[in-house]
């Protein structure tokens, strides 16, 4: 199973950010795991370094964790046609919707997001992690 994890996510799981981070990190679990293919957009992985770089305020470390993160997680490409597409989608946030879009061009099976009530409209299926975690039992 493809599934494309949102920002929220991995921040969750990286930064132990309360009381999402156990089921978070379970789902990095699962990737590392082999239980899941799992990936993130090239979008994405600047925002998380940046975020977890903000909280850890330390370079070396937040380049450590980012590098271990990609070890199991691959990266998709967004390319010029997934912006423009994106703003096509009847989503209210634009960052879902190219995530969305993105996971569809990929052809993903889920994306998993601490909201997927914000992916309605999306061409892609959207759980939680606490919903693909009892997927996955």
């Amino acid at each position: 199973m493809k599934v494309l994890i949102d920002t929220n996510v991995i921040l969750d799981a990286l930064m132990v950010r309360q009381p999402w981070a156990e089921s978070a990190q379970n789902i990095l679990r699962a990737v590392a795991g082999e239980k899941v293919e799992g990936f993130i957009t090239a979008s994405t992985i600047t925002d998380i370094y940046y975020l977890l770089d903000r909280g850890l305020k330390d370079k070396m470390r937040t380049k450590q964790v980012v590098l271990a993160l990609l070890s199991s997680i691959s990266v998709l490409d967004v390319n010029g046609t997934d912006c423009r597409k994106a703003f096509e989608l009847p989503m209210s946030d634009y960052e879902d919707a190219l995530l969305a879009y993105c996971g569809k061009r990929h052809r993903v099976d889920l994306i998993v997001t601490r909201n997927p009530k914000d992916f309605v409209g999306s061409p892609v299926n959207a759980l939680s992690p606490d919903e693909l975690l009892k997927k996955l039992r």
